[in-house]
């Protein structure tokens, strides 16, 4: 690059120069001395073949450019070059940094060092383990699938599923509801058994709600193009053919059925694990699932940590404490509870942040044998937890991750020696590096 823009300014300098002159035929070998009174210019030999070429292309490419009309000398020429240069080095290290930035943030933890590999959640309907972005797509294709089964029960499932809207939700089943008990008081009467379809409360109560027109069409209406007086066209209507009063109490209880339904969500997997005893029981390394905060603020909360133990040392008011306390609950999404038991091993489970206490009282009571026996949890500090409490995890500030405490309830503490864990537990039981 360097030699190309040193031929250029030869070839500009070459035709500064002046125009050539002749040299007389026959005339003497010697040099003609000129006198001048300026300084002397040296005469520079005409750029090679290659330069020319060279030039020229920068000079095409140059000229492909927009630039300002006035701008049409030779020092206008080597100004639009000088920027190009610069440009295309600005360009050149700016790539460069992004390329370093990239590098720096994406740096994972390996997943060999983690105390746990992600978190998971159980499909109620397939008993499928997925992952959260798998949960949604594999539950609606769970759900569509129920339709050869039980075409009722799957339409239930999608209007209470798929509409995130719990208020629109009530309003189409509150119709719905409507539709069905006008029918069942007047079963002989036809308007009641014809829904049409351009009805303006159908178009804006019911047909935007997912799985309302399935849940019609499973309890008995079907679609019928009608003529409707005064109209050229027939329309679409969704029509109840005459019931008996046994099919009639079915339709009823299917209403009664979509009224009490609930969303399927995808339950947690509490992922038991056990571990042999262990010095490092208190050392944790969470994938970023745990947190609800971005990689940014993850990093800035790192920084911030020095930062803690300082504030810790001022004097701040209970209003104070509780409000940060209540922005640190909420920065976490799950948080991981291992609990040391009389005989050394480890139980390690993973739990929303927000379930209740008695949420982990139960995991631990379906670890044990002799788990329907009293027994206490203890959180650091000495803080003993109730499984009557009504609070969440994340307020008993279980969160992220923390070593509980296992011990029987002193009635009983005198026969048994220790806390077994059952059977299929112990047979998969790890060391925690």
């Amino acid at each position: 690059m360097k030699k190309f823009f040193e031929d250029i300014k030869k070839d500009i300098k070459f035709k500064s120069a002046g125009p050539g002159k002749k040299l007389a035929e026959g005339g003497s070998s010697k040099p003609r001395v000129v006198q001048n009174s300026g300084p002397a210019k040296l005469h520079h030999a005409a750029p090679t073949e290659g330069a020319q070429k060279a030039g020229a292309a920068a000079m095409a490419r140059i000229e492909g450019q927009p630039r300002p009309r006035a701008q049409t000398s030779q020092d206008a020429i080597r100004l639009q070059v000088k920027r190009e240069l610069e440009a295309e080095a600005a360009a050149v290290a700016a790539t460069e940094k992004e390329k370093i930035t990239a590098v720096e943030g994406s740096s994972v933890k390996d997943p060999a060092f983690l105390s746990v590999t992600g978190v998971y959640f159980i499909c109620p309907l397939t008993g499928a383990t997925l992952t959260k972005s798998e949960r949604e797509v594999h539950i609606k294709e769970a759900i569509f699938m129920r339709f050869e089964e039980d075409a009722v029960e799957a339409s239930i499932m999608m209007v209470h599923t798929f509409n995130k809207d719990r208020e629109k939700v009530k309003a189409a089943v509150d119709i719905i509801n409507k539709y069905i008990e006008n029918i069942c008081k007047n079963p002989t009467e036809e308007k009641y058994r014809k829904i049409k379809l351009s009805n303006k409360v159908f178009q804006e109560k019911v047909k935007t709600v997912e799985g309302s027109r399935e849940f019609l069409q499973a309890v008995g209406f079907q679609s019928i193009m009608l003529d409707v007086e005064g109209q050229e066209e027939s329309e679409e209507f969704l029509v109840l053919m005459e019931h008996d009063p046994e099919a009639l109490e079915v339709m009823k209880e299917s209403m009664d059925r979509l009224q009490r339904g609930e969303p399927v969500r995808a339950q947690l997997d509490h992922q038991p694990q056990t571990f042999r005893p262990s010095p490092n029981a208190m050392r944790f390394e969470l994938p970023s699932e745990f947190y609800n905060l971005t990689a940014e603020e993850l990093k800035r909360e790192q920084q911030q940590k020095s930062e803690a133990v300082e504030k810790n040392t001022m004097l701040r008011t209970k209003a104070m404490r509780e409000r940060e306390e209540q922005r640190e609950r909420r920065k976490y999404n799950y948080t991981l509870l291992r609990i040391r038991l009389p005989d050394g091993n480890i139980l390690q489970g993973t739990f929303l942040a927000w379930d209740k206490v008695s949420v982990l009282f139960q995991f631990v009571r379906d670890s044990l044998v002799d788990g329907w026996q009293p027994f206490e949890l203890v959180a650091p500090g000495g803080h003993k937890l109730r499984e009557a409490q009504e609070l969440a995890l994340n307020e008993c500030s279980l969160v992220p991750a923390v070593l509980l405490t296992f011990s029987w309830d002193a009635a009983v503490q005198a026969d048994i020696s220790a806390a077994l864990l059952k059977p299929v537990l112990l047979k998969n039981i790890q060391t925690l590096g």
